[in-house]
């Protein structure tokens, strides 16, 4: 038999586990994001991993997908890759001086942004395997 409090009990703790499974973690977010090996794609992961002879699985493994695939008349494919990052950076203070009897207050703040850029464009052979890679990097 079901006591009114034993009723509560289950109603409350329901109540509780639905709020709380709506609340998600900032890192929680990021995660749903697009693929974030795609997103972490950085000159050292290309040097330290990209390598004449490699086939274009191993590429793909190492890189994610390409943004551009072309063909040249001989059936040779150039994969590029091209991305694009913006870092903001926003600082803010508060600070009150000796009008606080007036309710005058002095805010301050400052907003830095940056863009880098990566372009890596890689030529494979007759076999798809690398013939040759450049990259080119730039942040202002």
């Amino acid at each position: 038999m079901c006591t009114i409090k034993n009723t509560l009990t289950i109603g409350f703790s329901l109540l509780a586990f639905l709020l709380n499974s709506g609340c998600m973690s900032a890192a929680h977010h990021q995660k749903t994001l697009s693929s974030t090996q795609e997103r972490e794609m950085t000159l050292g992961i290309v040097q330290k991993e990209i390598r004449t002879g490699m086939s274009q699985a191993d590429v793909a493994s190492a890189l994610g997908s390409p943004n551009i695939v072309t063909r040249d008349s001989s059936g040779k494919e150039t994969w590029v890759y091209d991305k694009v990052a913006t870092e903001a950076s926003y600082s803010k203070s508060h600070g009150y001086g000796t009008i606080l009897i007036l309710g005058f207050s002095k805010d301050a703040g400052a907003v830095s942004t940056t863009q880098k850029t990566l372009t890596v464009v890689i030529k494979f052979n007759e076999k798809n395997l690398v013939e040759s890679f450049s990259y080119h990097t730039s942040k202002f």
